[in-house]
């Protein structure tokens, strides 16, 4: 049993390298890789992996923990606060604009109503790994239409923890759905918030003090690992989802100075389990579903895509966005996102759904999924066609004229550069000595090569011979003027922007062959003069 579950393991593992790295070559998401991979070894297809023992539900299980670990840590009550109305108005009406109707038809359709409340509820969920790392990576998460969308995602984040609760309740049974079970839950579910409370409080006050001492990754690392585990088995203890542990445990690492450092830290741990989880769901998915019931990927996937669509832009019009925003970022929300998987692997678990409706439920969302990408960038390229037709860029910035462009450094400055550039429709490749600072741009499909842009080896990588545009974003002049030299040595013609710390290295930019120069000197000087003007004006 031990050598098939290791079997079955490496054989996942094996091809979700070889998706990704398909999906790199292809510029394509590694997430449509995993899902399709996993359907190709699974029983449906190939049967190279059977996992008759169900063994490799818990690998995916671990997934589906650090994945909504890291969603805890990314979660801002902050954030919250500034969206106001956007978070509350844009999040309830989607998810009831989408979960109603759907529920509506399948209880016409012979469903009980605990099936069709589940099923419901999972669909109103969109992705908010893709669309959030998207919208970070394209620079439109600080926008209008960027800060509406990241508020209906953290509605449907903060509405997962409900959800998750009211799974054991929808079992149909007398005793676990009367009045004193939704009270008994509630109590449970109080007194263990107030303790995740507690516990924040106690980390960020002392518990994470004391480690910073020891200037250790490794007992960062094994004590994240194991709070992790202790909270969700304390939910699973008290009766609680051990998801929303998971959940749980994020939150109480979220917003202090750890939670960058961690996130870091257990990225290797959480995409490792991340490929199992989701090319596990791919060997769930049986293809030949489609033979016998096509009107799964033919009708209903475009109906829901449809329906999420309009909601979506329906909600984020009534939190003030103008309509042709609305539409483009209601199109980038209209996919059926991860949790859905988890709310109804949870919903077999307690007998609420059918395995026969939960592969319907994969099969739906694996095919709004795989046009996920594209969607999100035919929706995002929306958001600023009006203002690119009025501004008239010409250049390697133009929409329409496509070009190769290199971005140098993978800094906040680097990453909107480089969304931007590649919004425009350029081919961009990032360049940047950490390879986590690339990771995000890798799983978007973008060319990335890690190393030092002095060396000109690392520039022909990147494909500087052939670039129209190389951008400098690094905050170190010295190298700044080392890479502009190599440019120039390898490519005389393309157009080089550099971003320049200090007015004095201005001239040595110069000489060594910068096209344009932009100085943060002058720069602070030009804002904060303006907002001296301003002041002025005001009084």
């Amino acid at each position: 049993m031990t050598l098939s579950l290791v079997h079955d393991l490496m054989i996942i593992l094996s091809a979700g390298l070889t998706a990704a790295l398909i999906c790199r070559r292809l510029n394509v998401s590694i997430l449509i890789g995993y899902l399709l991979v996993g359907a190709i070894i699974g029983r449906g297809v190939s049967g190279w992996v059977q996992d008759e023992g169900h063994q490799l539900a818990h690998f995916a299980e671990v997934g589906v923990f650090f994945l909504l670990f890291s969603i805890g840590i990314e979660f801002s009550i902050d954030d919250l606060k500034r969206l106001g109305t956007s978070f509350v108005i844009g999040g309830a009406t989607q998810m009831l604009l989408v979960a109603g109707p759907v529920a509506a038809v399948l209880t016409w359709r012979g469903f009980t109503w605990q099936s069709a409340v589940l099923m419901a509820s999972a669909f109103a969920f969109s992705s908010t790994v893709l669309v959030f790392r998207a919208l970070t990576e394209f620079g439109h998460a600080q926008r209008s239409h960027g800060r509406r969308a990241i508020g209906i995602l953290l509605f449907q984040d903060a509405a997962l923890v409900p959800l998750l609760l009211m799974i054991p309740l929808l079992t149909g049974g007398e005793d676990t759905a009367g009045p004193v079970a939704f009270v008994s839950l509630a109590a449970i579910s109080l007194a263990f918030i107030i303790s995740i409370i507690g516990i924040r409080y106690l980390l960020a006050e002392w518990i994470i003090p004391m480690f910073a001492n020891y200037r250790s990754s490794e007992l960062v690392v094994l004590f994240t690992i194991v709070s992790l585990g202790g909270v969700t088995l304390a939910a699973y203890a008290v009766g609680l989802p051990a998801a929303a542990g998971a959940f749980a445990a994020g939150l109480i690492f979220n917003g202090n100075r750890w939670s960058h450092q961690i996130d870091a830290l257990v990225l290797p741990f959480r995409e490792t389990f991340a490929a199992v989880f989701f090319v596990g769901l791919g060997l769930i998915f049986d293809p030949r579903l489609l033979l016998s019931e096509p009107q799964l990927i033919l009708v209903i996937v475009p109906v829901i895509i449809l329906l999420k669509a309009v909601t979506a832009a329906i909600a984020l019009k009534l939190t003030g966005l103008p309509t042709r925003q609305a539409f483009g970022m209601g199109i980038g929300l209209a996919h059926v996102g991860e949790f859905a998987f988890v709310l109804v692997l949870l919903g077999v678990d307690s007998g609420v759904l059918s395995e026969t409706d939960y592969h319907r439920v994969v099969a739906i969302a694996i095919g709004t999924l795989v046009l996920t990408p594209t969607l999100i960038k035919f929706g995002l390229r929306l958001q600023h066609s009006d203002r690119e037709e009025e501004r008239g860029s010409n250049g390697p910035l133009q929409q329409n004229d496509r070009c190769q462009a290199i971005v140098i450094g993978a800094g906040p400055i680097g990453r909107s550069i480089g969304s931007q550039l590649e919004t425009l429709g350029n081919d961009v490749c990032m360049v940047d000595l950490s390879p986590i600072n690339l990771h995000s741009f890798a799983q978007q499909g973008f060319r990335t090569v890690a190393g030092d842009a002095t060396d000109e080896a690392i520039l022909v990588s990147a494909g500087v011979t052939e670039a129209a545009l190389v951008v400098v974003c690094i905050p170190d002049d010295g190298a700044a003027t080392r890479i502009v030299k190599a440019v120039r040595h390898l490519n005389a013609d393309c157009r080089v922007l550099v971003r320049c710390r200090y007015q004095d290295s201005v001239k040595k930019l110069r000489k060594t062959g910068a096209s344009d120069i932009v100085t943060e000197e002058s720069e602070a000087a030009i804002a904060l003069l303006r907002l001296l003007k301003e002041e002025s004006r005001n009084r």
